[in-house]
């Protein structure tokens, strides 16, 4: 089984599909990665020899994955919240941030309403 950047990809998988499984690499840069490398895209995980995946562990080592990737978008977040901005007001709030309609919709982020007992229309 290979492990790169502290993620275990599932053995069973085409190359291609198994690197999407590390934070921060998409099917783009994943494809990008197989170029650079001169690997097969449709080989499976279990067919890769120990070269390669150390040269894979090499190459995305070059990038910003997993844990720090994961670091700088809670950063990025706390920094609106600090300046007051309005993106950071919503994002304290867990409202929507890009600007949703939030009077019908958006029950993900406002969560399911509870009724009121004992409350009555007039």
């Amino acid at each position: 089984m290979a492990r790169i950047v502290g993620v275990d990809l599932p053995k069973d998988k085409r190359l291609i599909i198994a690197l999407t499984y590390i934070y921060g690499i998409g099917p783009h840069l994943s494809k990008k990665i197989i170029e650079e490398l001169n690997l097969d895209p449709s080989k499976r995980v279990k067919q890769l020899e120990e070269s390669e995946i150390v040269s894979i562990r090499d190459k995305v080592r070059t990038f910003k994955v997993e844990g720090d990737l994961r670091i700088e978008a809670v950063q990025n977040i706390r920094r609106l919240e600090d300046i007051g901005s309005y993106r950071g007001r919503r994002h304290k709030l867990k409202l929507p941030v890009r600007g949703q309609r939030t009077h019908t919709n958006a029950r993900t982020k406002r969560g399911k309403k509870i009724a009121v007992a004992g409350k009555k229309k007039a």
